[in-house]
């Protein structure tokens, strides 16, 4: 399907919504599930269009997912919504329960992660997410960056056998994805060629890898920057190739650095091909009200920082070499 000239302009919950109506009308048997967001998430849409596949239980996350579930067995593919905070955090045993435990094939989707929650505060902003998701069995782990991204990522999704958690941005993102970009479970994508260092990056975060690139670039440094949209499965072939290449890398997350991105990236890297690997994220801390500028830059969830760490993994690259 043709994207119209404003696409790139749209609300990534527009993006999410249109997608879900464009599968449905092609015959994917989806169900959309919500727990009283439905106004916020832009699903209520759908509720309208098509109020046989639309489910709203109100403040009641936990019976949304159990639902969901018996949705996936009797063959329907539920599409259940909310907050991050909501649709992983205050939920993980019934996901674990009745979902991987029993490798069904629903999709989780969690709306407004990290710094854009904002002004919800710390009990809505959930940086804690991609780590609850990860460690779970038959659980594939994605977080697009940009409407062409997410357009791909839900389509993948749908017709992906097994469970699935999606992180949702809300409002318009800058694009870095080529509208003829394909997505693929598992895969990374090479935004940047470079030589000297390698910065990684996934969902909200992306734009301080690539603004990063280019403070570092004046600098003498050629960075390479890579999109990771799948945290779960990893795309280690991409990873290694960029360690044995660059032999430092600079991990970008609007995430705890403990259990996301960063860690998933030592994790591979520290049993295959260990290099420096720096990590920029939110600390080991609780998030407070405040709009997405304040957050990032309180927490150092910001261009700054990806360049100050860069130049950090540069000095142990070289102290390695020295060795």
């Amino acid at each position: 399907m043709n994207q119209p000239d404003n696409f790139h302009e749209k609300e990534m919950r527009q993006v999410f919504v249109e997608t879900l109506i464009e599968l449905i009308q092609q015959g994917v048997d989806i169900a959309v599930l919500e727990a009283d967001l439905a106004r916020s998430t832009g699903t209520e849409l759908i509720g309208r269009m098509f109020p046989e596949r639309f489910f709203d239980f109100g403040v009641a996350e936990a019976n949304m997912i159990s639902i969901a579930a018996g949705m996936a067995i009797m063959g329907k593919i539920p599409f259940a919504t909310s907050f991050g905070a909501f649709s992983s955090r205050r939920v993980i045993d019934q996901v674990y329960m009745a979902v991987t435990y029993s490798n069904l094939n629903i999709k989780i989707i969690g709306v407004e992660p990290g710094v854009t929650a904002t002004v919800n505060g710390a009990t809505h902003q959930i940086f804690e997410d991609l780590g609850l998701m990860r460690v779970l069995a038959n659980m594939t782990v994605m977080a697009p960056c940009d409407v062409y991204e997410l357009r791909q990522a839900v389509r993948e999704a749908a017709h992906h056998k097994g469970a699935v958690y999606l992180r949702l941005l809300r409002k318009v993102q800058p694009v870095f994805s080529a509208p003829d970009y394909k997505f693929k479970i598992g895969k990374g994508n090479l935004l940047r060629d470079g030589r000297d260092i390698t910065i990684i990056s996934l969902g909200y975060a992306v734009r301080f890898a690539a603004e990063a690139a280019a403070v570092l670039e004046p600098q003498g440094i050629c960075a390479r920057v890579i999109i990771m949209p799948t945290i779960k499965p990893l795309d280690h072939e991409l990873l290694l190739a960029a360690a044995r290449d660059t032999g430092a890398i600079v991990t970008v997350e609007n995430h705890n650095i403990i259990g996301g991105l960063g860690g998933a990236v030592c994790e591979f890297l520290s049993g295959r091909y260990p290099v420096p690997v720096r990590r920029v994220g939110m600390l080991d801390c609780i998030g407070e009200v405040g709009e997405e500028d304040y957050l990032c830059n309180r927490y150092g969830i910001n261009t700054a920082t990806v360049v100050r760490e860069a130049h950090a993994a540069l000095k142990l690259k070289r102290k390695r070499v020295l060795q």
